[in-house]
């Protein structure tokens, strides 16, 4: 006796070939809604997924991304046919997400989750300016720059990327501290640190050098001080074809030229 197919929901961003996708696998699956689904489909790039992992957050679903956008590193590729089949034999990947508690100037406080990365980023022409502690230690008493981000292993192939910061295996434990485009120290790079890490930003000088801080889409404008750890707690599954599993592709992006 086989196993019922999960129930199955589709969900797409709003360009032409994710709404075309999603007309293709209603016709061609029983889907349900959201709220009733094991399994969600969402159709678009890296930044639909994004926005499908916070979006369904609370649910617990696993989540199989399929690539009808711009960017899909964490997609699978598009195919409508053997859905099922491929849902069965897709691996699993649990990603857990950063937190991010945000203090603002006016005392407003800020807290959101990112599976990226949390960025802190000058809001003026003039560098910012920061203090960063680790674990409670001071490590950089002044950092000039125009930011500074702390990314996931997943995230380290996004913005950490093109900021000259490491690409991370997924296996690692660790995540990547980086400046984005430093002044002084001119010789610091970024460091590596273990997940369990508790990273504090304090923007210094916020009178002439404001600062925004980021996780993923939520912004918080005008902090003084940024507090990031990952959140052992909150847990998401992205399941992936074995072809195209995300481990091996963080592997491949390190020798990429």
């Amino acid at each position: 006796m086989t196993n019922p197919p999960p129930r199955m929901a589709v969900v797409a961003a709003e360009s032409e070939a994710a709404q075309l996708a999603l007309e293709e696998l209603r016709d061609l699956y029983p889907c349900v809604p959201p709220e009733r689904a094991e399994i969600i489909i969402p159709l678009g790039g890296d930044g639909f997924m994004l926005e499908s992992l916070h979006r369904f957050l609370s649910k617990g679903v696993r989540i199989f991304g399929m690539h009808r956008g711009s960017v899909g590193f964490l997609m699978n590729p598009y195919r409508a046919d053997g859905l099922f089949e491929r849902l069965a034999a897709a691996q699993p990947v649990v990603l857990h997400p950063l937190e991010m508690n945000a203090v603002c100037e006016q005392g407003a406080k800020c807290r959101a989750l990112a599976f990226n990365e949390v960025s802190l980023l000058r809001e003026s022409r003039q560098a910012a300016k920061f203090q960063v502690s680790v674990d409670g230690v001071v490590r950089i008493d002044e950092l000039m720059a125009d930011g500074i981000l702390v990314a996931t292993p997943v995230g380290s192939t996004a913005y950490n990327l093109s900021a000259h910061g490491p690409i991370i295996p997924l296996g690692a434990g660790v995540l990547a501290l980086t400046p984005i485009s430093a002044f002084r120290p001119r010789r610091w790079r970024g460091a590596l640190l273990p997940h369990h890490a508790k990273v504090r930003i304090d923007a210094l000088e916020t009178d002439k050098r404001p600062v925004s801080a980021v996780a993923d889409f939520t912004e918080a404008r005008d902090v003084v001080s940024v507090d990031i750890h990952e959140n052992r707690h909150i847990a998401m599954t992205l399941l992936f074809d074995r072809e195209f599993n995300l481990e091996e592709r963080v592997l491949k992006e390190q020798f990429a030229s």
